[in-house]
């Protein structure tokens, strides 16, 4: 019998795409309820882009850099565990062993399977600390140069996301006109966000995209009612 070639297909995009519908989900739906709550109190579509505009740019500032930050945390605190890590194996490397048995012991395997592990281990210290990262901590290694492209990320995921909203607009002078195109465009954008999101993450597409949309129009209610109670003062 020929042997046939088996391909493992996993999906390992999952910290880009969770960035990404963080970014998105807030551009969508943020800049949405300010132009929202300000058509009601301003008859000026270039005052409502003006404004909406400088959000959109404070917004991915900021989402840039809470994501930049919550990279770097992670990064700096597998630092921290590793160092801890290494010095244990160092000092109490009997301790470290009784770790590592139990571990195997968990997985169904004895004593005289587990030895030439632990004298494997013994002689390779970089190979034991990062077994025990893993294995004991359950912390894997962050990509060096994650926090940036976090930030990066996040912050074009929000530009996109935000001008949605804004673009009618830009193109119509009429307020109202604007704000009804813009709920339509929204949903819309949502909808296909969301199917692709489903997409994406091994979800159904169909469901992702019309949670997306409830979650969305929710979260875009609350703030349009909330944007149009403080701009009516």
């Amino acid at each position: 019998m020929p042997l046939t070639t088996h391909v493992e297909k996993h999906f390992t995009a999952g910290e880009t795409v969770r960035d990404i519908v963080i970014g998105m989900s807030d551009g969508l739906t943020v800049p949405f309820a300010l132009a929202a709550g300000l058509s009601g109190a301003l008859a000026s579509s270039g005052l409502i882009v003006t404004g909406g505009l400088a959000e959109v740019a404070a917004g991915a500032i900021a989402m840039g850099l809470g994501g930049y930050l919550a990279a770097k945390s992670d990064r700096d605190h597998y630092q921290n565990e590793k160092r801890r890590e290494i010095q244990e194996v160092e000092e109490k490397p009997e301790q470290e062993k009784r770790e590592v048995a139990e571990i195997f012991n968990a997985y169904g395997l004895k004593d005289e399977q587990i030895a030439p592990i632990l004298h494997a281990f013994q002689n390779n210290h970089t190979d034991w600390v990062n077994f025990m990262m893993r294995f004991e901590l359950g912390i894997e290694e962050p990509d060096p140069k994650r926090a940036r492209v976090s930030a990066f990320t996040i912050a074009a995921s929000y530009i996109v996301g935000g001008l949605i909203p804004l673009a009618p607009y830009m193109v119509l002078g009429n307020v109202r006109d604007a704000l009804h195109l813009s709920c339509l465009v929204t949903v819309i954008a949502l909808a296909i966000f969301g199917y692709i999101k489903g997409r994406f993450t091994g979800n159904k597409p169909f469901l992702s995209a019309v949670q997306t949309i409830i979650v969305g129009s929710l979260a875009a209610g609350v703030a349009f009612a909330i944007a149009r109670v403080i701009s009516a003062r």
